[in-house]
């Protein structure tokens, strides 16, 4: 099995297997206490910076898989979109690998999802796009916490309009043979601007996204725009709504107030 290693453990999140488990269980254990019991959500846009940073942001987001716990026969399955930051492209990349590992271990590119993905033009294989990508790596230990049984879709998004890559989504849901496909699309909000004016864009992004209005969102107000608009123009087609469980940024982690990049956890029913 040809297997992707990580890429940025260490950097965004703990090298070593022990430290990374306890770091992603304290996150996951705080944002429990914040969330209430629902139904869970068919895709969510989670953050994808060092843990330290917006860890406890997208644990949000991940606890509320963990109100509904998995059967011991159940396959989940985990379409994970993220912006390509290192390598342009139009389209959407699938690695070469068969799977995918963090320090936690070792999770399958799901053959299912992978072979519905392939069918659609806009869709090929880069593997240099996932070779330094962690907007998709970052959330693999959440999943892998989360989860008793898993396998994943990574695909890294250029260039795409939203129908297009909301194309790929739908493809992705339609294909599961009714089991229940996760769609998770990793973005951070805006970057560097002051505190202030961070919080005034984000508070308007959050709106947008809050109201499926794609349109409105553009890579000044989020570095994945491409998949988020994507999601949210699958969403709208089929019916689902938006929720906000999580809307911080750096400076409240102790990061530079006059240089700030913006966290929001968004699920979708």
């Amino acid at each position: 099995m040809l297997v992707r290693q990580p890429a940025v453990a260490g950097l965004f999140y703990p090298a070593d297997e022990a430290a990374l488990r306890l770091q992603v269980q304290e996150l996951l254990a705080s944002a429990r206490q914040k969330e209430p019991a629902g139904e869970p959500p068919r895709a969510m846009i989670l953050p994808h910076a060092g843990y330290p940073y917006s860890g406890a942001a997208a644990a949000r987001g991940y606890a509320l898989l963990r109100h509904h716990p998995p059967g011991p026969d159940r396959v989940h399955r985990v379409a994970l979109l993220g912006p390509s930051h290192f390598v342009p492209f139009d389209g959407l990349a699938l690695p070469e690998s068969e799977a995918v590992a963090t320090p936690l271990g070792i999770v399958p590119v799901d053959p299912a999802l992978r072979a519905a993905a392939a069918e659609l033009p806009q869709v090929f294989v880069n593997d240099t796009a996932h070779e330094r990508e962690h907007s998709l790596e970052v959330h693999l230990p959440f999943l892998q916490t989360v989860f008793d049984r898993l396998s994943v879709l990574p695909l890294a998004v250029g260039r795409t309009t939203p129908e297009q890559c909301g194309e790929v989504i739908e493809r992705l849901w339609h294909s599961d043979g009714g089991a229940e496909t996760l769609v998770v699309v990793s973005s951070d909000l805006s970057h560097f601007h002051d505190d202030a004016t961070a919080r005034r864009l984000d508070g308007e992004t959050t709106r947008f996204i809050e109201a499926l209005d794609l349109e409105r969102i553009d890579h000044q107000r989020a570095c994945g725009a491409d998949p988020v608009k994507g999601l949210l123009w699958a969403v709208r087609r089929r019916g689902l709504t938006a929720r906000t469980v999580a809307l911080c940024n750096s400076a409240d982690a102790g990061g530079d107030p006059g240089r700030v990049v913006g966290y929001g956890s968004y699920v979708f029913h």
